[in-house]
């Protein structure tokens, strides 16, 4: 251990060390006597030079004193570097203690996604057609900008309430928001993808309610491309809501199975079109930890009962807030039913499954000699990705989607798409993707650079980019 020696104590070893006389000792070699006067003269010059060895220590002493450190010495030596001693950190207050209590459990997460994409038929106007995402061919394309403001609920830290915002900007805003046939006033919520408040009710192991607009959870791909299989999102996506406003509730009946319930505007509506609120009654399961099951029902009815107006009488309104009545509206019903499940085979391989069916009418009931036939979409997609090494994953993807009536793409056809994705990773939170997509239909429904002569099929070849950062752990 190190020892630390007042200033007296360290006086007295060294006056002893430098003045000790030399004499002989029986049984020893003797030191060769020293001439007094000589030697007399020797103490005195050895005192002195002592003496201001121990003024200087008292100066250094006092310096450290006044900063609050204290003189070590280690085996009889002195810091020879005083002037770097550390000052002592000051304490945290009152006031910075409540903000970190705060933004605890607070994560705020960017991401950026950008693409170029080429598009094989050289369609008119650069435009690929039942894309959700990749919209445009032969540009780079920032297809979203995001900030994510997520504050979970903590019940074990005794805080039940909690609430998420996503912002997302560029092309997907678009797409995601859909239009004003089903959205009338698209552009005040145009930059607003999620915005919902959380509360966790005492009940059993916790009843997760969530009051706002979120993300719909119809389909097994999500918004987020650094969470998906691939680049380019699939037709069902596409053709499945985006999001919805309202309210949703799920219960973990144990820690394998939940229950899940929804009661919403309608599909893609911040603002409904009509007095019809839809539901979703659906459950997750997760019979083993490597396979997670979702099965969903929705019950909808998307027809308006109004239409945009310009002259609403001498009371003014909200811009976008003056309509007329449709007599009589259309009251026909939507079904969907989604399935998806997803298992992760091996730690390197996951494979996925998609199963999806949707009718709808345009009226519920028919006067006699009337025909109504319903419009449906049916069909799936399968999914798999290897993970070759830690940098690098190769994925595919493969579905049929039958659209009879022309729900999801205007025209009854055959889709059908596959799609291969090589992931790059060059570093956390920075990923590459090169993806070859062909789609095709056994209908001519695809641009060409030809005005108004479409195609059975389109190719892309696509290379996208993504960053994120963020201390948000999993999928977003």
């Amino acid at each position: 251990m190190n020892s630390v020696l007042s200033l007296p104590s360290m006086a007295l070893v060294l006056f002893a060390t430098l003045c000790a006389c030399p004499f002989s000792v029986r049984g020893q070699v003797a030191v060769p006597a020293i001439p007094p006067a000589t030697s007399s003269q020797n103490l005195q010059d050895r005192v002195a030079q002592l003496e201001a060895e121990v003024s200087e220590l008292k100066i250094l002493v006092k310096q450290l004193q006044t900063t609050g450190q204290s003189l070590s010495l280690s085996a009889g030596a002195v810091d020879p570097k005083p002037s770097q001693a550390v000052a002592t950190q000051p304490s945290i207050t009152t006031d910075d203690r409540s903000t970190l209590d705060f933004l605890h459990g607070t994560t705020i997460n960017v991401a950026l996604d950008g693409y170029y994409e080429y598009n094989f038929n050289h369609p008119i106007g650069r435009v690929n057609l039942l894309r959700a995402f990749d919209v445009l061919s032969s540009e780079f394309s920032l297809n979203q900008a995001d900030v994510i403001f997520d504050h979970p609920p903590d019940v074990a830290a005794g805080r039940r309430w909690g609430g998420r915002l996503d912002l997302q900007f560029g092309q997907a805003t678009d797409t995601l928001q859909g239009n004003p046939s089903n959205e009338p006033r698209p552009d005040i919520y145009r930059n607003i993808f999620q915005a919902y408040g959380t509360y966790v009710v005492p009940l059993g192991k916790g009843l997760n309610v969530d009051f706002g607009k979120w993300g719909s959870s119809l389909g097994i791909e999500g918004n987020y491309t650094k969470d998906q299989l691939n680049y380019s999102r699939s037709y069902w996506f596409n053709y499945l809501p985006f999001y919805h406003m309202g309210l949703r509730a799920t219960y973990p009946i144990n820690d394998r199975f939940s229950v899940n319930y929804w009661i919403i505007n309608g599909t893609n509506q911040v603002e409904a079109t009509n007095g019809f609120k839809d539901e979703l009654f659906g459950f997750t399961a997760k019979p083993k930890k490597s396979v997670t099951w979702t099965m969903n029902y929705y019950l909808g009815q998307e027809h308006p009962d109004r239409a945009p107006a310009t002259n609403c009488g001498p009371v003014p309104v909200q811009p976008g807030l003056c309509f007329s009545e449709i007599t009589p509206a259309p009251d026909g019903r939507l079904h969907i039913v989604d399935s998806y499940v997803s298992w992760q085979a091996t730690p390197k391989m996951t494979l996925q499954l998609e199963g999806d069916y949707a009718i709808e009418r345009l009226w519920r009931n028919q006067a006699p000699g009337e025909s109504s036939a319903p419009s449906h979409v049916d069909g799936g997609a399968v999914y798999a990705q290897y993970q070759l090494t830690p940098k690098i994953a190769l994925a595919t993807r493969a579905e049929y989607l039958s659209d009879r009536g022309g729900l999801f793409s205007g025209l009854t056809q055959a889709l059908k798409e596959n799609t291969v994705t090589f992931d790059y990773k060059v570093a956390d939170g920075f990923l590459m993707r090169y993806e070859w997509r062909r789609d095709f239909s056994n209908q001519p429904s695809f641009l060409t650079d030809v005005q108004n002569i479409f195609s059975k099929q389109q190719n892309t070849a696509t290379v996208g980019v993504v960053w994120w950062w963020g201390q948000k752990q999993g999928a977003w």
